[in-house]
């Protein structure tokens, strides 16, 4: 059983590992000081960039969702991994050695959890095979001239190692066997037929693996190959701990770069037609894998672009999941456009057919959405007629819901009416009647459903201790004059006593007391200040003075309240008695004193 991982190693990484390039992956950053860098929030995804990052210091702050805390805390709320795995993938990335504490052993009966990385080097063992049964053997001949067929350069199949999986069901067992795998793990990898656990899912079919955000191999997709292919046109891999497809793109890991200097991304509907757009020098192309575009990955585009041009299918269902994935993505602030393929039934044809420079001109052609709706439901409904029109207008309400400024909003009724030769004035008293009954509808659905957090009481004793963090020299000051129990705030408390130990162990910086702090809340609030420029503009030795003003002051008036509680009560009796209460008396005069005196 591996021990408890050693502070040191925490602070290492926490202090040593790049967090402005780390969350850079997940988020456009922008520098806007030395060292510190805003971006919209990959967490909680948002329109206006309140996503703080302290290269100096080490921490991320959110003000839109108030998530904060260390590069560790930053990729477990990411990458839903735990505590142990990403230390210890963090420490893999850096360099650095993962210590443990001497004779201390983890709490419980916890053991690491290989499974994630052992998943990881089998998916890579397994495409490195498939990619050399497409490209050097006999078997894979065929689908190597299937996929040189469908106009895809050699340079690309390597690139984005494409692979054959031979029509043999059981060769892939009996070479993962001789690679040490077992069998209880190889019956849970995905890879193989549930029912008869020596036969492997993939057989005769073009392999297209999936890589995480990462660029490792966490899954497949299969395409059938002749015979074959009048079967299940494609084969994809069950979820696992390593890929979940709702939270997954494909070919983010190649597309995420260029998706940031262009601030658009492509998201079209299979394999073949994102490889196209790679083809053509789109390299900003994704698409959703074997699901409808969701809201998990409209949030992690959103984070790297302002604008999604849609490229799906022209059918009814390609058409169905365009309306679903407009309203997602104007609901998250998104500007969206729709492109319109003419020549051929996809991209990979178009290229095929007319060449790259026809493909590009048609993305850079792409239409606004609230175009593509009008004539959409132009087509959809007979708007020569009033039936039609009120039909295709509620519909288009939909849209105009989704929309997030009021301005856009309005600009849009005015292209209905005109589209439609409606009324204005008819169009917008139609509009508001229909969306103040669903803003009446949500705002109820958001207050029964909404999350009620457990918020601290951000008082003067927490500010003057998070001023102390901003200025940790302040800190020698601070206990100089206070303890941890003249404080009356929890948190505040909590807070000196984390102070404490870290100053105690020489480890006193930031991102270790972050780490030290075990309430969510509190490194939120930590994190959220100094992220301000409350602590910027001021002296923060004048904070810490007035905080220790503070704390006396209530602690003197404390104990001035509970003596006059004493004293009113106080029976005399007898002749001590009435020497007891002078002495009472005389304790309240050198209190109020003490209180005059800190107030001057």
């Amino acid at each position: 059983m591996a021990g408890r991982i050693s502070k040191e190693t925490v602070d290492a990484i926490n202090s040593q590992a790049d967090i402005v390039s780390i969350v850079g992956e997940y988020t456009k950053l922008e520098r806007r000081g030395p060292n510190d860098w805003w971006g919209c929030c990959p967490i909680h995804g948002e329109k206006t960039p309140s996503f703080h990052v302290d290269g100096n210091n080490h921490f991320f702050n959110c003000f839109g969702c108030h998530k904060g805390g260390t590069v560790i805390s930053f990729l477990m709320e990411m990458e839903k991994t735990s505590f142990y795995d990403t230390v210890i993938g963090l420490a893999k990335r850096t360099g650095i050695e993962v210590k443990y504490e001497d004779g201390a052993s983890a709490p419980g009966n916890f053991v690491p959890d290989n499974t994630v990385n052992e998943l990881l080097e089998l998916y890579e063992r397994t495409a490195t095979m498939f990619s050399y049964f497409l490209l050097e053997t006999e078997q894979g001949k065929q689908a190597l001239k299937y996929a040189l067929g469908r106009g895809l350069s050699r340079e690309i199949i390597e690139k984005f190692k494409l692979g054959f999986a031979p029509a043999d069901r059981r060769w892939l067992k009996k070479f993962l066997k001789s690679k040490n795998y077992s069998d209880e793990f190889l019956a849970k990898s995905g890879l193989f037929s549930k029912n008869y656990p020596d036969i492997t899912i993939f057989s005769n079919r073009l392999m297209f693996p999936i890589f995480n955000r990462k660029g490792q191999v966490v899954a497949f997709s299969g395409r059938a190959m002749p015979p074959d292919d009048k079967e299940r046109k494609y084969i994809n891999s069950p979820e696992l701990p390593t890929y979940k497809k709702r939270d997954t793109l494909f070919y983010f890991n190649f597309a995420k770069n260029a998706i940031r200097q262009e601030n658009k991304v492509i998201v079209c509907e299979g394999n073949m037609d994102c490889i196209a757009y790679h083809q053509s020098g789109l390299e900003y192309a994704v698409a959703p894998l074997g699901t409808a575009f969701t809201e998990e990955q409209v949030k992690i585009l959103q984070g790297f672009a302002d604008t999604i041009l849609l490229s799906f299918d022209s059918d009814e269902a390609g058409q169905a999941a365009t309306k679903k994935a407009i309203l997602m993505c104007r609901r998250s602030g998104l500007t969206v456009k729709v492109i319109q393929l003419r020549g051929g039934k996809d991209p990979s044809e178009i290229l095929n057919k007319f060449g790259k420079e026809n493909l590009t001109a048609q993305v850079n052609s792409a239409i606004l959405d609230s175009d593509y709706f009008l004539i959409r439901l132009g087509e959809k409904y007979p708007v020569d007629t009033p039936e039609g029109k009120t039909k295709a207008a509620l519909e288009y309400f939909e849209y105009i819901d989704s929309l997030q400024s009021d301005i856009q909003k309005e600009s849009c009724l005015d292209q209905l009416s005109q589209a439609y030769n409606l009324k204005p004035e008819a169009v917008k008293r139609d509009f508001n009647n229909r969306s103040q009954a669903k803003e009446r509808a949500n705002f109820r659905q958001e207050i029964n459903t909404k999350p009620q957090n457990i918020a601290i009481k951000p008082d003067a004793e927490l500010r003057g201790l998070v001023a102390v963090i901003a200025d940790l020299n302040q800190f020698m000051v601070l206990r100089q004059e206070l303890t941890r129990n003249d404080f009356k705030n929890p948190s505040a408390q909590k807070l000196f006593q984390i102070l404490e130990e870290c100053s105690s162990q020489n480890s006193f910086e930031i991102n270790s007391i972050l780490t030290k702090c075990s309430d969510e809340s509190l490194v939120n609030f930590i994190t959220a200040s100094l992220s301000s420029d409350l602590y910027k503009s001021v002296d923060v030795s004048i904070i810490v003075r007035d905080t220790i003003k503070f704390v006396k002051k209530n602690k003197l008036n404390d104990q001035r309240e509970k003596l006059m509680q004493r004293i009113r009560n106080y029976q005399i009796i007898t002749d001590d008695d009435r020497k007891q209460l002078n002495n009472l008396l005389a304790q309240k005069l050198e209190l109020d004193r003490q209180v005059q005196k800190l107030q001057k």
